[in-house]
């Protein structure tokens, strides 16, 4: 019986999800429903990735598979994530003073409409809380990106993607079959639509406008969500006509923020929320013609993925010595937009523009940068840059400051392009 219920909530009733998933869903519950099948077909759904470690303070809520309001006890069946198991996790997040942020680590295709905007409205407060970030990794389709559109930071991998902003309603007329098989339904009713949507009649055009009058209503509570939450205007939202969006091109469509892979993404959310305390490991590589990290949207909460990644080693410029440390400058007020710049150039032909974040976080100007650098330089007997580079790099290390891209990051993330 859980499984007729779970058909009456799929069909002839709007729907926040992908149509591929909808055609899978609807193959597995077939004309005859049955538990054997259904086993089978989400064998491989089930089938979940092993989850690398998050760093410490970050929790990490998975919101993969299809997404309902409720599951009925079929998670371990068919796949299902529900609104409800989402926002508990969510909440006991928000509780635990251990946890600084959260990530929002999305994989699914959407689901049911019922529910979703609330817990996208639960999602945008608890972020005036704690940081909540999120990532496609690798889709965040309809409902799903209802979800993620709510993080303060969105991210997507290379190979994933974000969209399907639409809604769709199927109706089964399966009356040939019935026939077929020698069987005639007679619906006995009181009120003309009460027997609107039944499986075996053609649906009545009546009914058609009725479902279409509800897809439509929706739709526009899904574009003004999407609007609202991107900051976006709605007519933007609408031409996407529901098309799904990759890698670069969800930046370009002011769907995402950055893309990178989601433990990127947990690394530069460790130094945003802990940035005096970052870690000394290398940033996570690009290689020689993949997707560097980039991020097209200003947000005030969020740090700029690509100076965040850059490529660097730990310097031994970096390693101050107790004097260098005592001639440290008292920190000034935070720099204006003109000194964001100018330090991150000074970090750069310093060799050492990891520490960019470090010194716009303790509030230092342009001069104090300068005096610190010199001072540590000073310190060090023989400093050498270690950097992992590639081969071909060294043409573009000899190119101007005005033409590196971390400049023109920092350039773009303070208005000044």
């Amino acid at each position: 019986m859980q499984l007729v219920h779970l058909a009456s909530r799929i069909v002839g009733t709007p729907l926040l999800i992908a149509r591929p998933k909808l055609d899978v869903i609807l193959s597995v519950l077939g004309p005859r429903i049955g538990l054997p099948d259904v086993e089978a077909a989400s064998a491989a759904v089930m089938t979940q990735r092993a989850m690398s470690p998050a760093p410490a303070g970050i929790a990490v809520i998975p919101i993969h598979g299809t997404l309902v309001r409720r599951t009925l006890g079929l998670e371990a069946a068919s796949g299902l994530t529900s609104y409800g198991e989402i926002r508990a996790q969510i909440d006991t997040a928000l509780a635990d003073p251990g946890i600084k942020g959260i990530l929002l680590d999305v994989d699914s295709p959407g689901g049911e409409a019922g529910g979703v905007f609330e817990l996208a409205e639960r999602i945008r407060e608890a972020s005036a809380v704690k940081p909540v970030w999120a990532v496609a990794s690798d889709s965040a389709f309809s409902a799903a990106y209802a979800i993620a559109c709510a993080a303060s930071h969105l991210a997507v991998t290379r190979t994933g993607g974000v969209g399907s902003i639409g809604v769709i309603a199927m109706h089964v007329d399966q009356s040939v079959r019935d026939a077929q098989q020698g069987y005639r339904y007679t619906a006995i009713t009181a009120g003309k639509h009460k027997n609107d949507f039944s499986p075996h009649e053609p649906l009545d055009p009546q009914a058609a406008e009725s479902l279409q009058a509800e897809v439509d209503r929706l739709y526009g509570m899904f574009v003004g969500h999407v609007a609202a939450m991107r900051g976006l205007e709605a007519d933007a939202v609408r031409a996407t006509e529901a098309g799904l969006f990759f890698g670069e091109q969800t930046l370009t469509a002011g769907l995402a923020d950055a893309v990178a892979s989601r433990d990127q993404l947990l690394e530069i959310f460790a130094t945003f929320l802990n940035p005096q305390g970052r870690s000394r490991n290398p940033a996570p590589q690009t290689r020689p013609g993949s997707a560097p990290m980039t991020q097209e949207n200003d947000m005030t909460e969020s740090p700029d993925p690509t100076l965040e990644a850059s490529e660097a080693e730990p310097d031994p410029i970096g390693t101050e010595t107790e004097t260098a440390a005592e001639e440290r400058p008292t920190p000034t007020p935070a720099a204006d937009r003109h000194e964001v710049v100018a330090i991150a150039e000074l970090c750069q032909l310093g060799g050492c523009p990891e520490r960019t974040a470090e010194f716009l976080a303790a509030g230092l100007s342009e001069a104090d940068v300068r005096r610190t650098l010199l001072a540590v330089r000073a310190e060090s007997p023989a400093p050498e840059i270690s950097s992992a580079i590639h081969p071909d790099a060294h043409a573009a290390q000899r190119a101007s400051a005005e033409h590196n891209p971390l400049i023109k990051a920092v350039k773009h993330l303070t208005g000044k392009e």
